[in-house]
């Protein structure tokens, strides 16, 4: 398998995690409170990801080589990722829904192939930006919903009243999805740079998971109240979000493995193609919350098809 084969092969296996825990944190954040949850799974983050260095490093026939700047460049991409990011998007997935929310990851990509341009000089041929743009329309009409507004949503709507115009802003799904890929945007950049100079994809995800895993210690958490709240909270909900923990360092393993290989832009694009597996999933899973639509169904066609000239460039 060739380099470029195996860049494409992390980034769909990075999708199929993504994709999943964005499902499972749809029924757990049922049964215990998001930041509780976003703790555990960031606690987990970082348990599993140093079982899985740990076990590299007992199988691994190399000399281990410590990068200074590539290890920095790894810490700040887990504090964009880990902790803005992921915060944001978990967000939006429990106010208005997996579905809806999945549709304002589809800029992370413009965003990741704006700053690889300025600061990588990564350069995309016409036929791989055609196919990324073809991929992006195509996911927009996935996730639109006209005239659809989640239950979180009304009782948002009903509330604004009482709220400033800062507030409502601050609430907003526009808001939170944008603030999300923006953060991604970025973390997505400073892990291709850290990847490209020092080929640990392990420890840098540990090493991202750890230092934002920190911030959220620093930061959010209550910790007086974390060890009753803890004790108290459903265990089914504890262990989904334990898994989640686990799809999300996998997949975060995956991405940095594939950006080795192939252009950032190309594996923010394929890794948050979300939508198409989470729209149907959802549909399935959650029913009366997504409809499948005409345009749900084009947009997957457009989606499958600029991915195929992505790959077949």
């Amino acid at each position: 398998m060739s380099e470029t084969h195996w860049g494409y092969f992390l980034s769909v296996g990075a999708l199929l995690l993504f994709s999943s825990s964005l499902l499972v944190t749809k029924v757990a954040s049922s049964r215990i409170g998001l930041n509780l949850g976003f703790l555990v799974a960031t606690l987990v983050n970082v348990g599993f990801a140093a079982l899985a260095l740990a076990l590299e490093f007992a199988l691994r026939s190399h000399v281990f080589e410590w990068n200074t700047t590539a290890f920095l460049l790894f810490a700040a991409a887990g504090g964009f990722a880990t902790y803005l990011g992921r915060w944001f998007f978990y967000e939006s997935v429990v106010r208005f829904g997996p579905a809806r929310a999945s549709i304002f990851q589809v800029s992370s990509p413009l965003f990741t192939a704006i700053m690889a341009w300025l600061f990588l000089d990564e350069r995309l041929s016409w036929v791989v930006a055609g196919g990324m743009l073809m991929t992006l329309c195509g996911l927009v009409l996935v996730s639109y919903k006209p005239g659809v507004v989640p239950e979180a949503g009304r009782v948002m709507a009903l509330a604004a009243p009482r709220l400033t115009r800062q507030e409502r802003l601050l609430q907003s799904v526009f808001l939170l999805g944008l603030f999300s890929s923006v953060a991604y945007a970025i973390s997505n950049v400073l892990r291709g740079s850290a990847i490209r100079l020092w080929n640990e994809p392990v420890v840098g995800a540990l090493t991202g998971a750890v230092f934002g895993l920190t911030l959220l210690l620093l930061f959010n958490v209550k910790k007086a109240g974390f060890m009753s709240s803890l004790r108290s909270a459903d265990r089914t909900g504890l262990w989904l979000f334990a898994l989640i923990g686990v799809f999300n360092i996998l997949g975060q393993m995956g991405v940095i493995g594939a950006m080795r290989f192939i252009p950032l832009s190309v594996v923010a694009l394929m890794t948050l193609c979300t939508p198409i597996l989470v729209f149907p999933l959802s549909h399935l899973l959650f029913k009366g919350q997504d409809v499948i639509t005409l345009s749900t169904l084009l947009g997957s066609a457009l989606t499958l098809i600029g991915i195929v000239v992505i790959l077949l460039r």
